[in-house]
């Protein structure tokens, strides 16, 4: 690629922001409010998070510039560890990104059961167990449906999912600048705390909040990782990807706490951390009950988003899989007329319809997806110690290299481990079920190979 076709600073500033900013923001400040308990700690998560999306994209930039890479981690791990973990971490990652479509267009079904059932919003309403369930089936249902249209969108190939994909992406950005407005029409509203609350709290509890709050604010943020896959793409990379990465992760937090401001003051800290719907909820507060159904509808467009996005992109992970001969030939077939990956865009969509069907509701989808997470960003991440050994020999050809190396990594990787201890500790269940999760696609490695060694020796 030459130097006019690379990316420039700004192209590469809103690639950063546009892999970030997606539909967490919708949802997620509730349970962080529920697990922090004071808007000091509230407000320390969302500005720790972004602290370590910026270690962590620095990261991922050098590790892209030293091995560019297609299709998803797979060739880093490969290069770094043992084909085992390669395999495992890939497949738990390929695992963790369907778990969090599901979530998100379970959030989906959370807005548009609002506008369905407008009594379900009746205070008390949920506490009655038969209307709990009657609605989690609704949205269930919603959240399924939303799946199964986008395989079919994508069965039609990668133009009509990119098209649907232009059109959603701009409704999601609209949602963004919406959920500011409010600011500007708000009166009163609550004050806000700018100090940690005092009395008998100890430091351990602060922690123990601090962590798990740090687990949805760890999925909002997700997406800089991506950036893997543009560090041989950026015009000047030694100039322009630091201030790429650090321009983009800057708007991000600074819209992070904005919106957040936004969701206290007009709906308040503590209706927050018991609330769901909350852009729609906002939205009715200042613009009245026809404000909060078009909100909603719209919130819903952008989940379609980025379950469309994702379901474009895990199946040429499989793909990529494929080629390397770690996955069966048939996941990177493609259909003679549309050029699809029918059987990788199959089996990865019904991985997402099985995890909503398993998990059911969001809050236990988002624990289990970043605990899977965590594996992946600290293997990932820690791979650089080992390519830095392995291609010293760029280290003067004009490639990105972080400052402050080791320190950024170090910190990025202590951080996941935080977070994957604190879920271990709180969630132990479901953190078992994702250690067996791994260890089941690291023992299915074996066993393929096993299989495949035999059929050798029996040709031999």
């Amino acid at each position: 690629m030459t130097a006019s076709r690379k990316l420039n600073i700004f192209d590469f500033t809103m690639i950063v922001v546009s892999l970030v900013i997606g539909m967490g923001i919708f949802r997620t400040p509730v349970n962080v409010a529920q697990a922090v308990g004071s808007q000091f700690v509230f407000f320390s998560a969302w500005i720790a998070g972004g602290l370590i999306a910026l270690c962590g994209a620095l990261t991922y930039a050098e590790i892209g510039s030293r091995l560019p890479v297609t299709g998803g981690y797979y060739k880093v791990f490969s290069y770094a560890y043992h084909p085992s973990i390669a395999f495992g971490v890939n497949c738990l990652i390929l695992v963790s990104n369907a778990a969090s479509l599901a979530g998100v267009a379970l959030v989906g079904g959370e807005y548009i059961t609002g506008i369905l059932m407008p009594e379900s919003k009746t205070p008390g309403w949920y506490n009655i167990e038969a209307n709990a369930h009657h609605i989690q089936v609704i949205q269930i249902i919603i959240a399924i449906s939303a799946i199964i249209l986008f395989y079919g969108v994508n069965l039609l190939g990668l133009k009509m999912s990119a098209r649907a994909q232009n059109i959603l992406t701009v409704i999601k950005i609209t949602m963004i600048l919406l959920l500011i407005t409010p600011l500007f029409f708000a009166t009163g509203g609550e004050h806000l705390a700018t100090t940690a609350p005092v009395g008998g709290t100890l430091f351990t509890e602060y922690l123990k909040a601090f962590g798990i709050g740090l687990v949805a604010v760890s999925f909002t943020y997700g997406g800089y990782q991506q950036t893997i896959n543009f560090g041989a793409e950026v015009n000047e990379p030694k100039k322009n990807i630091p201030r790429g990465i650090f321009f983009g992760i800057f708007i991000i937090i600074l819209l992070y706490l904005v919106i957040n401001y936004a969701y206290i003051r007009v709906i308040g800290f503590e209706e927050l951390k018991t609330s769901k719907n909350i852009a729609a909820i906002m939205a009715s507060k200042i613009f009245g009950e026809r404000a909060e159904q078009v909100l909603s509808v719209l919130l819903f467009f952008s989940v379609l988003a980025y379950v469309n996005v994702l379901l474009m992109s895990n199946p040429r992970v499989m793909a990529a899989m494929s080629e390397d001969k770690i996955l069966p030939t048939s996941f990177r077939k493609r259909n003679s007329k549309t050029d699809a990956l029918n059987t990788s865009l199959t089996v990865f969509a019904a991985l997402c319809v099985l995890i909503v069907f398993w998990a059911k509701e969001f809050d236990t989808i988002l624990k289990f997806t970043i605990f899977l997470d965590c594996f992946g960003m600290i293997l990932s991440a820690g791979s650089i110690f080992i390519i830095r050994k392995k291609t010293a020999a760029l280290n003067y050809s004009g490639i990105y290299i972080m400052k402050l190396y080791p320190l950024l990594p170090l910190i990025f990787i202590a951080a996941y481990t935080f977070v994957a201890i604190s879920l271990l500790v709180t969630e132990t269940k479901l953190s078992l079920i994702g250690l067996g999760v791994l260890a089941g696609f690291i023992g299915l490695y074996f066993g393929v190979e096993a299989v495949r060694k035999n059929k050798e020796a029996v040709k031999s």
